[in-house]
């Protein structure tokens, strides 16, 4: 069994995921661009139930923005954890930048392009684009 480990930027809260992505995809929502401060997120799918926060708990909080799935993160330093509904969704996004350990997933796709910002230029990657979500 894969475990990863991840934490926030102070070091706070720790979790470790017991399974990896199969894949990532770039969101580039306006959600995820605020949230980012730049122009989205990278993301891996997992369950929710594979996530288990070892320590900082308390130090966690959510975010639920209107029309948008619950956004977790560390209230001492901001650091951006999971999204798609965790823990109460049945998969979550767990942000690539908050693990810790080396992961063979490797990008698959860019969501919600509609909403890049003209000051953003989308790599040409040869990636999949999505107006919005591939499903």
């Amino acid at each position: 069994m894969t475990v990863l480990h991840g934490s926030c930027l102070c070091g706070g809260v720790t979790f470790e995921v017991s399974e990896a992505p199969e894949t990532l995809r770039y969101c580039h929502c306006e959600s995820c661009k605020k949230l980012s401060g730049g122009t989205g997120t990278l993301n891996g799918r997992v369950r929710s139930t594979s996530i288990r926060i070892i320590d900082g708990e308390d130090m966690l909080g959510t975010f639920e923005p209107s029309g948008g799935s619950a956004k977790t993160f560390c209230k001492k330093c901001g650091s951006n954890l999971f999204g798609g509904g965790w823990p109460d969704s049945e998969t979550a996004s767990v942000r690539a930048s908050a693990l810790d350990d080396e992961f063979a997933a490797r990008p698959s796709a860019h969501l919600y392009v509609r909403s890049v910002a003209v000051w953003e230029t989308l790599p040409d990657d040869s990636l999949e684009r999505f107006e919005t979500t591939s499903g």
